[in-house]
């Protein structure tokens, strides 16, 4: 067994985003592990991010942990388009990490635009 993923909209899959030309995109990604799992899981997360720093159109990433001993982390990374994030995640070497997650871990992957919205948030 291995990383385990849950689609976070039922209607519109990770895979079904992919085929979309846009960019910057935002990759949310929230993990749920066993508490016990937390340390493997950050050394999991860690080599993949340290890996995809390196590819092409990789912008940046940050790590968030629900706080009170929370088994809930959420991790958000930038990328200049969907087709450099497509190249880097479909990367077989890539896929390939994801059995170094602890076997309680479940992943939800889900790509993201910046909206904007009149006297809040812009969009660029």
């Amino acid at each position: 067994m291995m990383l385990q993923i849950s689609e976070m909209d039922d209607r519109v899959t990770l895979n079904s985003q992919l085929s979309n030309e846009v960019g910057p995109v935002v990759l949310i990604n929230t993990f749920r592990v066993a508490t016990e799992d937390a340390d493997q899981l950050l050394d999991a997360w860690a080599a993949d991010a340290a890996y995809l720093k390196t590819k092409p159109g990789f912008i940046s990433t940050q790590l968030h942990r629900g706080i009170a001993g929370s088994g809930v982390f959420l991790n958000y990374a930038i990328w200049e388009s969907v087709e450099a994030f497509r190249n880097a995640f479909g990367d077989p070497h890539f896929q390939a990490k994801f059995a170094q997650y602890p076997d309680s871990t479940v992943a939800s992957p889900h790509l993201f635009q910046k909206v904007a919205v009149s006297g809040i948030c812009v969009d660029r």
